[in-house]
């Protein structure tokens, strides 16, 4: 099996991106992170560039990495200087890395209108820094910038440009699309050109202005490519980078290329959370492989066709890359929706057994009253337990206020609810003030229910989501709450609706809590199952 390196730019090209930024100690958790998951390469940063990348390097040398290499990204030296007096080249020898990244330009426009040099010492420019690197012991890495640009401009030169790295010692020549312009079938050609003429490794950094960063990518390894760059959830500048959360178990599953150790595309979904977490992104739910709609179903006959067989709805098995089969909950659903929604709580319901058809009409029932389920899955198996009558209340509502106050135009509106519940016979009557209503109701519940409910005390609001159902009825319009909770294990949502928002985020702030409760409970009997 033919092996391919992955060369992972996340904390350098990847900062890049709108929007995305690392601490110092982020970047040392993502490096460590990626490690674990098994890349070969994680470029840390620009070490010309700013204090930060600089002070990564220093800090990565004491990491105790298991496989990946360190790179640090530099560029050619300037023009009409030596390599031992430019600044950026003596920066990048400081970063002290076993790995050297620098880019060099391929195509004659740059060259003329950013350069503003000739031709030969472009060459020379890239011969040089290579050289120089070399003779330091390192592993270098030539990053060809804009090299099918270069390419489709003049052929002749741009290959003189690898040629000047390659005999310079270069270990790999990575053909960059810095635009992302270039189409899969006239890549394909170019890498397999650039790996007819040079013996040295051929690799692929390619971006998504064109939405092809991961097909350009996949397309550069069946030309002959044996080194890809990308990063985690192809964040990047302008349209993103190849993303490395697709390329991975396309190369593997689907190419039968050998990238990662045995088993380590399991970590798929958690590396792509996990960098999306320390960039406080939020990964998309329709993210191809990881996201919470990849493995998702809701059309009836897709959902029985998945329960006789996975694979006539599933290109792949979702466990394999990490993730989850999901069955959706709609107008749509059919029976074997509602039946395999049993079968995961748990519950002894037959597929064609009155019971499931008594779910469907209530489904039916509180979708015309607006609720929805397919983002509330938690909402929807405590509504199965109540219709099958499994359903055991934690406690009972005596009562909530909730209020807002504005002392005056220059003070914030301060929120406070007070909550009165009973919990087998016993009264709590608390309050608490929040940076809003939903806020200080949330708090005022859950510190009601913690002397009785300790687990609950572990509950966070991860999203609030509202959204107006009959906006025709103005003020007095419909409302729909959406709350999506977490205990920082299990994440669930729930839905409430009504004309009062206050109270439709309380229907969806209960059955978080009961939810809780009844994973709480399912734990417990799990751990006293018989062996």
């Amino acid at each position: 099996m033919k092996r391919i390196a992955i060369y992972d730019t996340t904390l350098r090209d990847g900062v890049q991106g709108e929007g995305v930024s690392f601490s110092s100690a982020g970047k040392l958790r993502i490096a460590k992170r990626l490690d674990q998951f098994g890349v070969d390469y994680i470029e840390g940063g620009y070490a010309a560039s700013n204090p930060k990348d600089m002070q990564f390097f220093q800090e990565a040398k004491k990491l105790d990495l298991a496989h990946a290499r360190i790179a640090a990204f530099g560029s050619t030296r300037r023009a009409n200087v030596t390599a031992g007096e430019d600044a950026g080249v003596r920066a990048l020898l400081e970063a002290d890395t076993p790995v050297v990244t620098f880019f060099g330009k391929s195509w004659r426009l740059h060259v003329r209108d950013v350069l503003r040099t000739t031709e030969e010492e472009n060459l020379a420019m890239i011969g040089d820094t290579a050289r120089y690197f070399k003779e330091r012991g390192k592993e270098v890495v030539y990053d060809a910038e804009h090299f099918f640009d270069g390419y489709k401009d003049h052929p002749e030169y741009a290959l003189a440009t690898l040629r000047a790295a390659a005999e310079a010692g270069a270990d790999v020549l990575v053909l960059c699309d810095t635009n992302g312009g270039t189409l899969p079938h006239e890549l394909y050609t170019i890498v397999q050109d650039v790996g007819n003429r040079f013996d040295v490794p051929v690799g692929i950094h390619a971006h998504n202005d064109s939405e092809l960063g991961v097909a350009n990518s996949l397309e550069a390894v069946r030309a002959g490519a044996v080194h890809v760059q990308g990063t985690i959830n192809g964040v990047g500048e302008r349209c993103g980078n190849a993303n490395l959360i697709s390329i991975l178990p396309n190369l593997t599953l689907k190419m039968g290329y050998a990238c990662l150790a045995d088993g380590a595309l399991k970590q798929l979904k958690d590396v792509s959370q996990f960098v999306n977490e320390l960039a406080n992104l939020r990964l998309s739910s329709k993210a191809p492989y990881v996201g919470d709609s990849a493995f998702a179903h809701k059309a009836g006959m897709h959902v029985d066709g998945v329960r006789k067989n996975p694979q006539s709805f599933e290109h792949v098995n979702p466990e394999d890359v990490g993730n989850r089969r999901r069955i959706l909950i709609s107008e749509l659903s059919g029976a074997s929706n509602v039946f395999l929604k049993a079968v995961e709580m748990h519950l002894d319901v037959d597929r064609s057994s009155p019971e499931v058809r008594d779910i469907l009409k209530e489904l039916e029932r509180l979708e015309r009253e607006g609720y929805e389920f397919e983002a509330a899955e938690a909402s929807f198996k405590l509504l199965i337990q109540k219709v099958l009558k499994a359903h055991r209340s934690f406690f009972d509502l005596e009562g909530f206020r909730v209020m807002v106050e504005k002392r005056t135009k220059d003070e914030p509106c301060q929120s406070e609810a007070t909550v009165k519940v009973n919990v087998n016979g016993e009264t709590e009557h608390t309050v608490a003030e929040g940076d809003g209503p939903v806020n200080a109701l949330d708090h005022a519940l859950r510190r009601a229910l913690t002397r009785f409910y300790p687990q609950i005390a572990q509950v966070f609001l991860t999203d609030y989501r509202v959204r107006i159902l009959d906006p025709e009825e103005h003020t007095a319009a419909k409302t729909r709450v959406l709350i999506e909770s977490s205990d920082g294990h299990d994440t669930w949502s729930t839905v409430g609706v009504s004309e009062n928002i206050i109270e439709a985020s309380w229907e969806a702030l209960v059955d978080s809590v009961e939810y809780k409760m009844f994973l709480e409970e399912e734990k417990g009997k799990k751990g006293h199952a018989t062996p």
